[in-house]
């Protein structure tokens, strides 16, 4: 009896294995079941099942062949994050391939979908939630009908002042800011009314965040000083660089007595979750889903022995709904959310390709390419409804071993977009301590924040981010008047071999300060910035604060609002050479801060003020100018283009430009590349075009009273 239960378990595995030999692939499908063998016939259920199944088929066929995960269309609930090692790995003739079956969509959800929505009232409906009160789940993003609803908060829209903010040092520490301090945050007692009536939870739960120049800071509130009109918040002690202080703006999130608008929700710890249903939202046909996971994959090499993961591809699958949970102490202050994860994070990684991959509704960036990445790829990917930004590069220390250190990593034609809900500070693509990266062709438009920034070192320290390419890119409608000094194309340390070209940029628009096109901060040296348009950005087309032998050329900057060129730091050393550019406007000054004083080769320009030819340069005029030897072969003319109003910067004639050497580049090409509907799908929103336009509106009339 034992031998023939022994020869049918043979048999059995000799025909699983045989199965598996002749397809090479791993099929899923929604309505399948883990226990089936993962034929078409027979499709497996989730991915982590199908990933232990690839891993068998590697150990049959010796890795020589290819191996295929097909998911079928539908939808897939992920309970935990698709984790890889080098174990998994491919090669590049017979890589591990994870894909949705052609012409069907495989959405593979980390979130939980709620039922049971009840009306409370014609305004308001709830769901009970048991989890919550029993197992203490409390999640922080809930996403109705595929939108992200907003947590409930004060004031709905803008932000309230603060007026003041005082700090105890309880703990002082060794670094630059205190490790443990108390702050004292006065507010204007109109806008504190709602404090008073604060629960126990209310001060548990409630969020305040703070948006302080590039910054934002996310706390609990400890306590209220009634008599003061003051909060108090505990953490770290402030960042003597980005205070607090009476341009700080904030809104509080999160308590029960703010749920009072459209799209806004609130979740009790006792498990009711209350919504505000949005106009045409139908209780009976919507979708709800909270997030259950945090992560969606994970390639992690070997540390130890430096084995990478390698030779894996992602194609045409969807990821979305994942979450994010605030730290018992907050969030504090950190440029570009840099320490925020992703929830597609690489380490020791080699060869991995994303490509028509979508990512939505996260609580974090999408994309990490973290430690010791080379030759990876996103292409094609539409990333959107983010928490914080698109993609994020390297790391924020510098690795001893060069061969940590992250690179050659393009992220070419994808669509970032609609970023920034949790981490407002986000950028869209963000290149830490990396090199030789490729971003081109990619749309990035409607972050609070910069859209690409690259290079983590301030000031001329070493750095490793050398030969970065950032070519046509689209980056627009960014800033919205909520945070300051940004820029479209953000720099950052030495860079030499970095080149940003044929980059069309515009509307970027700060709160107060810094609103540029291209940014050269801190350090930056050795970059060249060529055939790029820049257009209606608040404080400048081009801005360098400081750095050495940056090289512009060749670039359209027009219209832009406060002025056109901009630097700030006098050095001794050559800063810029600024040469062959066209200079458009109609509005404010053309030079402001410190060009007239920078040490900078500036030569065989064209500048053109449409409200008069007398063009001041600083205090001087155009001839005192030339005599101070800047701009001795530059002249003062029409460029003639078509239609500038109308940000059709063509030519009716290039007359002028040739007198200037300048060369005409195709603009047009910059953004995504494929098919129509691709191109259709990256066009902005004309509705969000209008309410960032109104937005500028409002702020420019209350700067020009």
């Amino acid at each position: 009896m034992k031998t023939q239960l022994l020869i049918s378990l043979i048999i059995l595995m000799f025909s699983f294995c045989q199965d598996l030999i002749h397809a090479q692939k791993i099929y899923l499908s929604p309505s399948g079941n883990d226990n089936n063998p993962g034929t078409l016939e027979r499709p497996l259920a989730s991915l982590s099942k199908a990933h232990e199944r690839s891993r068998e088929l590697r150990k049959v066929n010796s890795g020589d062949q290819p191996v295929e995960v097909i998911a079928l269309g539908g939808e897939y609930l992920m309970r935990d994050p698709l984790v890889l090692n080098s174990e998994d790995s491919g090669t590049p003739s017979a890589p591990l391939v994870f894909k949705a079956e052609e012409g069907t969509q495989a959405i593979f959800t980390g979130g939980v979908k709620i039922l049971g929505f009840e009306r409370v009232n014609s305004k308001l409906w709830k769901a009970f939630i048991p989890e919550v009160e029993r197992y203490g789940w409390y999640f922080e993003q809930f996403f109705v009908n595929g939108k992200r609803a907003v947590r409930a908060r004060t004031p709905n829209e803008d932000f309230s002042f603060v007026k003041n903010v005082t700090e105890t040092v309880v703990e002082k520490g060794t670094g630059r800011s205190p490790e443990l301090a108390v702050q004292k945050i006065f507010l204007d007692s109109t806008d504190t009314g709602f404090f008073n009536s604060f629960s126990e939870e209310d001060f548990r739960d409630a969020v305040i965040t703070f948006y302080h120049k590039w910054d934002n800071t996310r706390k609990h509130i400890y306590e209220f000083d009634r008599s003061r009109s003051a909060i108090y918040t505990v953490g770290s002690g402030m960042k003597p660089w980005n205070i607090l202080d009476s341009q700080t703006r904030y809104f509080v999130e999160n308590y029960k007595e703010a749920l009072d608008a459209p799209g806004e929700w609130f979740l009790e710890r006792s498990g009711n979750l209350y919504y505000i249903p949005r106009e045409g939202e139908n209780i009976w046909s919507s979708t709800f889903y909270v997030p259950f996971i945090n992560d969606f994959i994970l390639l992690r090499g070997n540390e130890k022995n430096g084995k990478p993961v390698e030779n894996i591809r992602f194609e045409n699958m969807v990821f979305q709904v994942s979450g994010y949970q605030m730290p018992e102490k907050g969030n504090e202050p950190a440029q570009a959310a840099s320490p925020v994860d992703a929830v597609i994070t690489l380490d020791f990684a080699r060869n991995i390709t994303f490509k028509n991959c979508e990512i939505a509704h996260t609580g974090t960036y999408a994309f990490w390419f973290r430690r010791a990445c080379s030759n990876c790829s996103v292409s094609g990917c539409y990333l959107h409804d983010l928490g914080a930004g698109g993609v994020k590069i390297g790391e924020t220390i510098i690795r001893s071993e060069v061969n940590e250190i992250t690179n050659n990593i393009t992220i070419d034609n994808n669509i970032i977009r609609d970023c920034g809900y949790i981490f407002p500070c986000a950028v869209g693509i963000i290149i830490f301590n990396a090199s030789d990266n490729k971003l081109t062709h990619n749309e990035i438009s409607d972050l609070r924040y910069s859209g690409i920034s690259v290079g983590w070192v301030w000031g001329y320290a070493n750095s490793p981010s050398k030969r970065n390419l950032i070519a046509f890119n689209h980056i627009h409608h960014l800033g919205w008047g909520e945070l300051c000094d940004m820029g479209g194309i953000y720099t950052l340390g030495p860079s030499e071999g970095t080149v940003v070209s044929d980059n069309v940029i515009h509307h970027v628009y700060s709160f107060d300060y810094g609103g540029w096109g291209l940014y050269t901060d801190e350090g930056s040296t050795g970059i060249i910035m060529e055939n790029n348009l820049v257009y209606a950005c608040k404080s400048s087309g081009f801005h360098q604060h400081y750095g050495m032998e940056n090289v512009i050329r060749n670039n359209i900057f027009a219209l832009n609002l406060r002025s056109q060129l901009q630097a700030t730091r006098v050095e001794v050393h050559k800063s810029i050479s600024f040469t062959n550019n066209i200079v458009y406007f109609e509005k404010g000054t053309l030079l402001s801060s410190n060009w007239h004083k920078f040490n900078l080769l500036s030569d065989l320009n064209c500048y053109w003020d449409a409200r008069t030819k007398d063009i001041r340069f600083s205090d001087m005029s155009f001839s005192d100018w030339q005599k101070s030897g800047k701009d001795v072969n530059s002249i003062i003319a029409d460029p003639l283009f078509r239609r500038p109003s109308e940000y059709d910067f063509r030519f009716k004639s290039q007359s002028v430009a040739k007198q200037i050497k300048f060369i005409p580049f195709d603009y047009s090409e910059a953004g995504v590349y494929g098919t129509d509907e691709w191109k259709e799908l990256a066009v902005f929103d004309s509705d969000l075009e209008k309410k960032f336009n109104y937005i500028i509106e409002q702020m420019e009339r209350k700067i020009n009273k």
